[in-house]
């Protein structure tokens, strides 16, 4: 017979969801994962790892058709397999999701196949008849891709589900929204051949950061051949035998054309539908539940983690609220996650990676407190790694408090920018100042060394700018 009491009941088993009854059966909770779909959740399946499966393997082919300048020949005329990239991308999503699959083994965690909805105090109604007991019971149902009224998805017209299993490269692509998501479909699908529009409502790409950085970002977009488009939005659209004939609206004026496909990648909203909120205290504000910093709702014994919790909508956040949460219930010593503390990274051609604020938000805060700042820049022109790698296009940003010396924030541009930037997280994590940055010892020759360089340049002691 199957049991149905648990100290724990997760539902969904994304990056939060897994991570969370992984951590309650380590701390001795009989622990029960509900998950309608994959194990893994849509990261795993259909965001973050196939994305970066596919992504890679553009990386491969843009490094063969570059080849001859390292000394390499046979290798230019490289050209692109989808159907093989694609598979390949399906095979590592599958493998990792047969990984979860024996985590929740190994762990004696019970997993149900099926969809959960809160039933009172401390019970869950499965789709499939059952009905399960919890002292406590974590929320961890992710989020979907936003829809666009003027762009319905179909043959033509995509989300990233669509994106990431297309059976041709398109001739003509638009790309509907310059964030992450976007940003990442609009590098691979220009590698692989096609020709790339890319759009957003706002004055630059890759919003979210720091505005030079996503001026770069820009830059070297359009030297790729993406055409890019800012303050600009899709208004009407109308699939027709030879592809989508869309209407933009940019800066005031309309542009009527046609391309072959459309992805949307227009933000995401909560999956809050149907989990049985309404007759609970649980808030919901813009299709995210409300929680406080230890991840509690309005409901007692409710919790909620990850993108269905809000921003930032990142799969390592949401694993960390995950352990913070299983912690604060068993009663261990646990403090809110610092928003600030998060590194954010977008796999683009070159890859963008940031962490805290950016100089905008930082000298606007010093000003507010009657402070100043400190900015450091080093290229990777000056880094002997990059050049060797024929890597040499990028920047690294540092933001100081000029008092006190703490990281404000830390912003990179490169194809290694998001293997980077975790250097920074610890240091802002260890609460590390300026001097005990300047002190580090960097090994030599590495990428890593210009994180240093932009920290002495931040106080006008760079060596080799």
């Amino acid at each position: 017979m199957t049991k149905t009491s648990f100290d724990l009941v997760v539902v969904g088993g994304g990056p939060g969801g897994y991570v969370a009854a992984i951590r309650g059966a380590q701390l001795g909770m009989s622990v029960a994962l509900v998950e309608r779909a994959e194990l893994g959740g849509i990261c795993l399946n259909w965001g973050c790892i196939p994305t970066k499966a596919l992504l890679h393997s553009a990386t491969v082919l843009r490094a063969c058709r570059e080849a001859a300048h390292y000394g390499v020949t046979g290798a230019g005329e490289a050209r692109p397999d989808l159907a093989a990239m694609v598979a390949r991308s399906r095979k590592v999503a599958g493998r990792l999701g047969q990984g979860v699959a024996h985590l929740m083994k190994k762990n004696g965690v019970t997993v149900f196949a099926a969809s959960a909805r809160l039933a009172g105090s401390g019970k869950l109604a499965l789709d499939n008849g059952a009905t399960l007991s919890a002292t406590h019971i974590i929320l961890a149902t992710g989020a979907r891709a936003r829809e666009l009224p003027a762009l319905p998805v179909g043959e033509r017209i995509w989300a990233y589900r669509q994106a990431l299993v297309a059976d041709a490269i398109p001739a003509s692509l638009l790309v509907v929204g310059a964030g992450a998501i976007g940003a990442e479909f609009a590098s691979f699908y220009r590698a692989v051949g096609a020709e790339v529009t890319l759009i957003d409502m706002t004055p630059e790409i890759l919003p979210q950061e720091d505005a030079e950085i996503s001026q770069l970002a820009r830059k070297a977009f359009e030297k790729q051949g993406i055409r890019v488009l800012t303050r600009c939005a899709v208004t009407a659209s109308s699939t027709t035998a030879d592809g989508v004939k869309v209407t933009l609206e940019h800066d005031g004026k309309k542009i009527e054309q046609t391309f072959d496909r459309v992805i949307v990648a227009a933000g995401i909203v909560g999956n809050v539908e149907n989990l049985g909120l309404e007759k609970t205290r649980v808030k919901v504000e813009k299709t995210h539940i409300v929680t406080d910093g230890l991840c509690r709702t309005g409901e007692p014994g409710v919790y909620a983690i990850g993108d269905v919790a809000g921003a930032p909508w990142l799969a390592h956040k949401a694993s960390h609220e995950a352990v913070l949460c299983v912690e604060a219930i068993a009663g261990l010593p646990v403090h809110a996650i610092d928003p600030l503390r998060i590194p954010a990274c977008t796999y683009s051609f070159p890859q963008v990676a940031s962490i805290g604020m950016t100089e905008a938000r930082a000298r606007e805060h010093a000003t507010r407190h009657g402070g100043d700042i400190r900015v450091g820049k080093f290229t990777f022109a000056g880094n002997g790694k990059a050049i060797a790698m024929g890597e040499d296009q990028g920047l690294v940003k540092t933001v100081f408090d000029a008092k006190s010396g703490e990281l404000l924030g830390a912003h990179i541009i490169h194809p290694e920018a998001s293997e980077l930037i975790t250097g920074y997280g610890v240091a802002a994590s260890l609460e590390a100042t300026e001097e005990d940055l300047m002190h580090t010892v960097f090994a030599h020759p590495t990428l890593s060394e210009t994180l240093h360089e932009s920290v002495l340049a931040a106080f006008g002691r760079a060596l080799h700018a």
